[in-house]
């Protein structure tokens, strides 16, 4: 590795994939990986959102072919055909994915041969074959929906052009990522559309076989997932457009139903009709908290998407005063950096705050004990609590890692999201 990090937030390739897999409904990983490979790629993600665990099969209950040593010197593959047939008399899944290990990937194993075998017999066994030294979990996001475009989603689906499929929002890594899709899915369908949010409504691999049907994909995160799109498009014919960060309350709530409707040509009227009642439910609630909501200045440490919607909610529908933003997930693309630093300085009613970039947990520390301006606020995860009692300051426990919250389909996005929210940031006084 070119460097180390200091308690890195979230696991290995194989931990994002694991996690992706895990909350789709009926879908179940194969690990071709060592012992120990299922719990702690569990760990490493599930473990720490919100204490909420995949409803299918998860951590120890994930079929593995647990190599050992003889299959590091002989080769593992047979080992892996007894496992994949143990899985499919057993679990009782829609479709199986066989996922490679460091070990795995280290010896060469050819599980696509493998997994070949099962299709040829008419199981719905694919393969991804990408051993967990490659990235990080972030990059398992992708690489599953790479291989989903490559094996699973079937081609000359009907178009149906109220049909919208949700990327960007990864879920575990992302705690509130439930209740976000359910919060996207709830405004979407008000403007009649119809929505693949994959990964609840017990959708599952049905629903994503006929994804490319779909008239547009919505991407709802400032950086991730730009390689699929590109495949997705060039292979499907279904065009993206990216959100660039997560929308928390009234007014970038708005502007992402008015971009939606823009790129679909939706009837004007039913729009704005939609917008007149979300914002008059929200204001309302909002109105009846005057003379409680005091003003803050306030520090964000979260991924990209939750820190740019954070931010930009508390800037510009709140006034108060953002002072420092730390994005706590590697991003490597300047056009990516470029984009999200956009997003957090275009503040209407704010000065820019400092914006830094880093995934180490002693530089976040650093960062936040050394900071020259004051301080009132600091919304992070369960890593930042210490140093919100050593600067004895209000804390807010809004993104991953969390360890001390349980989660359901909570979440701070869109309009109800934000009220929820501004509920949390008035909880503890």
């Amino acid at each position: 590795m070119s460097q180390i990090l200091e308690n890195p937030r979230g696991g290995c390739v194989l931990a994002g994939i694991n996690s992706v897999l895990g909350a789709l409904d009926k879908v179940c990983p194969i690990l071709h990986a060592g012992p120990g490979c299922c719990m702690q790629t569990s760990a490493a993600e599930q473990g720490q959102s919100g204490h909420k665990s995949s409803c299918f099969v998860s951590s120890v209950s994930i079929p593995s072919s647990n190599m050992l040593e003889k299959e590091v010197v002989f080769g593992g593959t047979d080992k892996l055909r007894t496992t994949i047939q143990g899985a499919i008399a057993i679990m009782d899944a829609d479709a199986f994915f066989v996922l490679t290990g460091c070990t795995a990937g280290i010896i060469g194993d050819d599980i696509i041969s493998v997994t070949q075998e099962f299709q040829d017999k008419g199981h719905e066994v694919y393969s991804i074959d990408t051993p967990g030294f490659a990235g990080d979990s972030n990059l398992g996001y992708e690489i599953v929906w790479n291989a989903i475009i490559d094996q699973v989603i079937e081609e000359d689906i009907p178009k149906d052009e109220k049909l919208v499929n949700i990327f960007g929002i990864v879920p575990y890594h992302d705690p509130f990522w439930s209740g976000t899709l359910e919060e996207i899915d709830r405004i979407l369908s008000l403007l009649g559309l119809k929505v693949n949010t994959f990964f609840t409504k017990h959708q599952g691999i049905n629903d994503i076989k006929k994804c490319s049907g779909a008239a547009l994909n919505i991407i709802v995160n400032p950086w991730l997932w730009n390689g699929p799109a590109k495949k997705f498009e060039e292979k499907f014919g279904v065009p993206s457009i990216r959100i660039p960060g997560l929308f928390v309350g009234a007014t970038d709530t708005t502007r992402f139903v008015r971009e939606v409707a823009k790129a679909l040509s939706l009837d004007d009227e039913l729009v704005e009709k939609v917008i007149a009642a979300e914002e008059d439910y929200v204001y309302h609630y909002l109105a009846q908290s005057i003379g409680v909501v005091s003003w803050k200045r306030f520090a964000v440490v979260a991924d990209a998407s939750n820190a740019v919607g954070i931010t930009r909610y508390l800037a510009n529908d709140f006034s108060f005063t953002p002072v420092l933003v730390i994005i706590s997930e590697p991003i490597f693309r300047q056009e990516d950096k470029d984009r999200i630093i956009a997003q957090i300085s275009d503040l209407e009613y704010a000065v820019p705050p400092r914006i830094v970039f880093t995934a180490d947990q002693y530089e976040i520390n650093q960062a936040l004990l050394n900071e020259e301006k004051e301080i009132t606020l600091l919304i992070g995860s369960s890593n930042e609590r210490e140093v919100a009692l050593e600067k004895d300051i209000q804390f807010i426990l809004a993104s991953f890692p969390m360890n001390e919250r349980l989660v359901f389909n909570r979440t701070y996005a869109g309009y109800r999201g934000g009220l929820t929210f501004t509920e949390d940031l008035y909880d503890n006084l």
